[in-house]
């Protein structure tokens, strides 16, 4: 049966047939080949998604002080239905991820079009050819409940696949750089036992040069400087492991001006990785308590947190609804599971780290109840309520719906009996919803979490804002998009056809929008935004004193 991939503009791609890999080899094979001769190394990227085609980029664009191209990158992704129609695109030199910084189209279209140093491709026999692999497969941490990070596990079965058909495939000499964020004692006593049990059953002798560097990508407007022009962190199993690393990073990133910590072994580089994302996690966790306090005690966080960053030692201080994208809601639970799983130990010294994950899991539960109470205030029942989310991203101007607060948020108002709609300019497909059923996973999906979900399958993100505002009772501004910061309250009630109830879960909204809101007749809540009540009262008093202030005129007596 012919299986198809779909792209996200619906864009439908055949999956090779088993005649297809041989030809595509050979194909690799010349390509190959050709770069040899002009004395480019092969690099081959394993796994094309947020950050694997990016890297594979970066990689491509490398250039040596003479201008000239050092590397020649295939960018290798596994042919399944929801991944395949990756390759055909960036063999196009399109960027397979929808993303604020236009320099990632630029450059897979310079790589893939002008220069001809990246091409993609779905077949394993690639890793013959390379001269470096770098491994950017996903390491997932699935937990069996919401809230409860204890008891989830570490998901090493596609990363554990990988490192066998690596082993089987590439020559002795191929420098393999993980990159994935991974749980600690993951390359030294997981990865290399895999790799060098093949290679002695290949009738290899030496040792794997095997070396482990995670990436801090960021998307968003800065999505390629994220890797290529900033702070790396690297090691090898041996002294020659960490000399190719090194060589290698230097060569295709920005170590000039961001020089690589190299660090002993790579253990202490995966655990740098997971201990820098658990203290962000555990800082975003620590404010919702204050969010909550604030919300109670009629104070703005908003203000109270600007006025604290000032001092240059908590810049980063920020209070989304949750906690998104790919690395905050897992890392910590790497560390946990590898504590136990690969080194042994039974007891229990994680207190702080797997709190804030459970807490930043669950806190966007708290906006469905701030829409259920801004409705009742309007006197509306949040049950059938139409209600608008603005943005299904994890954090602002980029397309990666990974782990969302706005997920928790449509599912919470949906198990209510909300009718929810959607709006994000960088989304064009939620497929966390539309295929709940097997996106990411059969046994991933949030839904499992929640009742009433089945309808969320028919969900579609309206691109066009003014459709998705029609009689709504409800917005729910959930992403600090660009796109909805300069939004007009007068026009968005005008769409919206009458007074809403606007909840502003990242700060968005000043005072004067808010006192404007309140001032259409709409009702306003927000996320540690307990000042509101003050706004509100102050345009019920500034109405109440216009009506006072009114003359009155006097009725007129008819003559006679």
């Amino acid at each position: 049966m012919t299986e198809y991939s779909y792209s996200p503009t619906g864009e439908k791609f055949q999956l090779p047939e088993p005649e297809d890999y041989s030809k595509e080899y050979e194909r690799l094979k010349d390509l190959v080949n050709r770069q040899r001769a002009i004395g480019r190394e092969i690099v081959l990227v394993m796994g094309v998604g947020f950050v694997g085609a990016v890297m594979a980029a970066v990689v491509a664009d490398a250039e040596d002080g003479k201008g000239n191209s050092t590397k020649y990158v295939i960018g290798m992704q596994r042919p399944s239905t929801r991944s395949f129609w990756k390759i055909p695109l960036i063999n196009r030199g399109l960027s397979p991820m929808n993303t604020e910084d236009p320099e990632v189209g630029l450059m897979i279209d310079r790589c893939v079009n002008r220069k001809k140093t990246l091409t993609a491709t779905f077949t394993y026999d690639a890793l013959k050819l390379s001269d470096v692999v770098v491994v950017d497969v996903q390491c997932d941490y699935l937990k069996e409940s919401l809230g409860n990070v204890r008891s989830g596990q570490t998901e090493m079965k596609a990363l554990e696949d990988s490192f066998e058909i690596i082993a089987q495939n590439i020559n002795p000499e191929t420098l393999v750089l993980i990159e994935t964020t991974v749980a600690p004692g993951t390359t030294e006593q997981i990865a290399y036992p895999i790799i060098k049990k093949m290679f002695r059953k290949r009738g290899i002798t030496s040792d794997p040069i095997l070396a482990h560097s995670f990436e801090r990508v960021m998307p968003g407007k800065n999505y390629v400087s994220s890797i290529r022009d900033f702070w790396r962190v690297c090691s090898g199993i041996n002294e020659e492991a960490t000399r190719r690393v090194v060589k290698f990073l230097k060569e295709v990133i920005n170590t000039e001006k961001y020089p690589l910590s190299v660090l002993d072994r790579p253990i202490e580089s995966e655990t740098a990785k997971i201990v820098e994302n658990s203290f962000r996690a555990t800082i975003l966790a620590f404010l919702d308590e204050w969010s909550l306090f604030a919300e109670q005690n009629g104070v703005d966080l908003v203000k109270v947190i600007k006025a604290i960053k000032v001092r240059p030692t908590h810049s980063n201080i920020i209070f989304p609804p949750g906690i998104g994208g790919y690395c905050l809601p897992k890392d910590g639970g790497l560390g946990l599971w590898a504590y136990r799983h690969i080194h042994g130990f039974e007891d229990d010294i994680f207190k702080i780290t797997p709190l804030a994950i459970d807490i930043n899991d669950t806190r966007a539960l708290h906006v469905a109840q701030l829409t259920r109470d801004a409705l009742r205030n309007m006197g509306r029942p949040i049950a059938s309520a139409e209600i608008l989310v603005l943005g299904a991203s994890y954090r602002e101007d980029v397309g990666d719906t990974r782990y969302s607060g706005s997920e928790l948020i449509v599912r919470r108002l949906t198990e209510m009996g909300a009718e929810i709609r959607v709006n994000d300019p960088y989304v064009l497909h939620w497929w966390e919803l539309e295929n709940q059923d097997e996106y990411p996973a059969s046994s991933h999906s949030l839904k499992r979490f929640f009742r009433g979900q089945e309808k969320l399958k028919d969900l579609r993100v309206e691109q066009d804002l003014k459709k998705a505002l029609h009689d709504t009772d409800a917005v729910i501004f959930a992403v600090r998009h660009q796109h909805y910061l300069s939004l007009d309250p007068d026009e968005l009630v005008n769409n919206a056809g009458g007074p809403i109830a606007v909840i502003d879960c990242f700060g968005i909204l000043d005072d004067t929008k808010i006192k404007r809101y309140f001032e259409l007749g709409c009702e306003v809540k927000g996320l540690g935004r307990g000042h509101v009540k003050r706004i509100k009262d102050q345009v019920r008093e500034e109405k109440e004193q216009m009506l006072l202030s009114a003359p009155i005129k006097s009725p007129k007596l008819k003559k006679g």
